[in-house]
């Protein structure tokens, strides 16, 4: 297993969506072991393919010691309307959290790394970190779902964080403006 990197607000994979998985092989499995490797070392609870620049529809989590693994073309068949408020972060965006509410239950269909469907109710906790992750899996950011204010906020340290980490290029400040300025969402 290998330690991957995590791709930072204002790498354009973030926006990508990730094309569904069709191989259940020994590379999906590799890639899996990785990621898992990687987000626990980060350290986080979900980590998604396209964080670590493959589009492809997987993600890793772990909620507890008993539950984790990887998670390969999940669809999201019902929420409840119950939201829940609560602070959420994203190895995207480090050391940055906001409230944003979710629902409050959940149910995915998905498969595992062999192949096999599975269906699986989340609640709370749970299915936020689920929701995030499949959000990452079609390009959206949890930035897109901040309000106005935090999500202005977020991007200003994003930037700053870039700058400081040395991450934008010089010559290339357009893109990374347009790319740190946001796709959708409130503003």
């Amino acid at each position: 297993m290998s330690l991957l990197r995590i791709r930072i607000f204002g790498d354009p994979v973030l926006r990508a969506e990730a094309r569904e998985v069709d191989a259940f092989d020994e590379k999906l499995r590799t890639l899996a072991d990785d990621m898992l490797e990687t987000m626990r070392e980060a350290p986080g609870v979900g980590l998604a393919a396209n964080q670590v620049g493959v589009l492809k529809r997987l993600f890793t989590y772990e909620l507890a010691e008993d539950d984790h693994g990887a998670i390969v073309n999940p669809v999201l068949l019902d929420a409840s309307d119950e939201q829940l408020d609560d602070e959420e972060g994203c190895l995207s965006f480090p050391g940055l959290f906001y409230p944003l509410e979710r629902p409050e239950r959940v149910e995915v269909r998905y498969q595992d790394l062999d192949g096999e469907e599975h269906v699986r109710q989340l609640e709370a906790f749970d299915a936020r970190v689920w929701l995030h992750e499949m959000d990452h899996l079609a390009g959206v950011l949890f930035l897109d779902h901040l309000a106005r204010h935090d999500a202005r906020e977020a991007r200003k340290l994003m930037r700053a964080y870039r700058e400081e980490q040395g991450m934008d290029v010089p010559g290339q400040g357009r893109l990374a403006n347009q790319l740190l300025g946001g796709f959708g969402g409130p503003r």
